[in-house]
């Protein structure tokens, strides 16, 4: 019996080596971007901007519009491993049509952004408020936050960084 059952488990084995290896790269590169290899991409390249999110984002429904921020990354410097800060990234609404923020989502549960509800008029001013708590956290961190609105692209990413210094251990 047991020899039989390890025969089958190699056996299983080869079989998925042998399928994956057979007319993967075809398949592979028409899966990138949707289209077929040229002598300019390689056959097993990722996206310029590998962003596996951006496949899940719905496009908006109805008009779109645009919109800039002031910045879309924030570096909060070295903090006490606890510490919690806040950052506002400000933003203009540049398209002709009101901006209407679907989702804000903070990467981790550290990371909590608050969006405006209410429609944002063309040439008007915005704000998101992002909080980060370092409780837990130590050493170099980034996190990002992404909002889901009805522009093009659907999906803007603001990037938040900080060095957090861990907690002395009490222990000692």
């Amino acid at each position: 019996m047991r020899f039989t059952l390890t025969t089958m488990a190699v056996a299983a084995l080869m079989v998925g080596f042998t399928s994956c290896s057979e007319g993967g790269t075809e398949t592979t590169a028409k899966a990138i971007e949707g289209s077929t290899p040229t002598a300019e991409t390689p056959v097993n390249a990722k996206p310029e901007k590998f962003d596996p999110a951006k496949s899940e984002a719905q496009a908006p429904a109805g008009p779109t519009t645009s919109m800039v921020f002031d910045s879309y990354e924030h570096d909060f410097g070295t903090l006490d491993e606890g510490e919690s800060v806040t950052h506002v990234f400000s933003f203009t609404n540049t398209g002709s049509e009101p901006l209407l923020l679907d989702n804000c989502k903070g990467s981790c549960g550290c990371t909590v952004p608050q969006c405006p509800k209410e429609p944002i008029a063309p040439g008007a001013k915005g704000e998101i408020e992002v909080k980060f708590n370092s409780k837990g956290k130590k050493n170099s961190q980034t996190k990002t936050v992404t909002i889901n609105a009805n522009t093009d692209p659907g999906q803007t990413i603001l990037k938040i960084k900080a060095f957090v210094n861990p907690a002395e251990d009490a222990s000692k």
